[in-house]
């Protein structure tokens, strides 16, 4: 699949009912294990990609070259559409935002989000006129492109402890209206709250799943009208869970059980083949 038809592709995957269900691979090789399965689209996550380099996720752990160049790195490694986690635009301008949309479509994204987070503990959130004109900027910066890029705005409140359920509708109807094309609030706290978010948009709206203690199904979020569902950094963090297991088995009781389950070298190998573009 080339550029203009992954665009086209990845574009039309929000127009439907059925929501898209959006893996967040952390590297190439992640990458091409879930091509491989069978998903639609994927999309990087900054805190998978931190914890591989060993930095916490934060804002500033990641500058916008590691960012870019391990997206690039995902891009590269499969037919499929990729669309990029990228931060805040690394910078708090307007001008910045739209240059980061810009470098993101350069390497061959197709879709990109933008949070309102500072990344300044004392002031978490850009107030309100700065977030909106931020989303402006990367949305003019979006439509400006020779191919469709499909621009996600964030609202960061809960994420950062703000439970303002009010203003995180507020700020994502302003979004909207700016013309994101997918809306973003993450770490709503319950299937009311996503219910009341997307009740209050016409674009899609996208949930992360794969949290610990949720048991909401895809079935129950398509129920209350949501399009598109991601899953951040559960995938990485699975991945060390089960690596962290292994190793205390060997550590604590000097066995290898942990080999049962893991998939053998042939198979791990073979998922590395050079993908072929479709």
């Amino acid at each position: 699949m080339q550029g203009l038809d992954k665009a086209m592709a990845f574009q039309a995957l929000h127009s439907r009912r059925q929501p898209l269900i959006l893996p967040n691979p952390w590297d190439a090789g992640s990458a091409k294990i879930l091509t491989s399965m069978g998903f639609e689209a994927l999309a990087t996550t900054s805190a998978g990609l931190a914890f591989s380099l060993g930095r916490r996720d934060a804002e500033g752990a990641l500058s916008r070259g590691e960012i870019l160049a391990n997206a690039q790195s995902i891009v590269e490694a499969t037919h499929l559409p990729v669309s990029a986690d990228l931060e805040n635009g690394f910078g708090d301008s307007p001008e910045e935002v739209s240059k980061t949309i810009r470098m993101a479509a350069d390497i061959g994204l197709v879709g990109g989000s933008i949070e309102d987070a500072t990344g300044n503990p004392q002031a978490p959130i850009y107030e309100f006129s700065l977030a909106l004109e931020r989303v402006i900027a990367g949305v003019e910066a979006a439509r400006s492109l020779s191919l469709p890029f499909v621009f996600v705005a964030r609202a960061e409140n809960f994420s950062a402890g703000i439970t303002d359920l009010d203003d995180t509708i507020r700020r994502l109807i302003a979004f909207e209206q700016a013309g994101a094309d997918v809306l973003f609030a993450p770490s709503l706290p319950n299937l009311n709250a996503i219910k009341l978010v997307s009740e209050a948009l016409q674009k899609p709206v996208n949930v992360v799943m794969g949290l610990a203690g949720s048991t909401l199904t895809v079935d129950e979020l398509a129920e209350i009208g949501v399009r598109r569902i991601s899953l951040g950094s559960s995938f990485a963090r699975a991945a060390l869970g089960e690596f962290i297991r292994a190793a205390e088995e060997v550590k604590t009781m000097g066995t290898f059980n942990f080999a049962n389950n893991a998939i053998s070298f042939q198979e791990a190998n073979s998922l590395m083949a050079p993908i072929q573009k479709i």
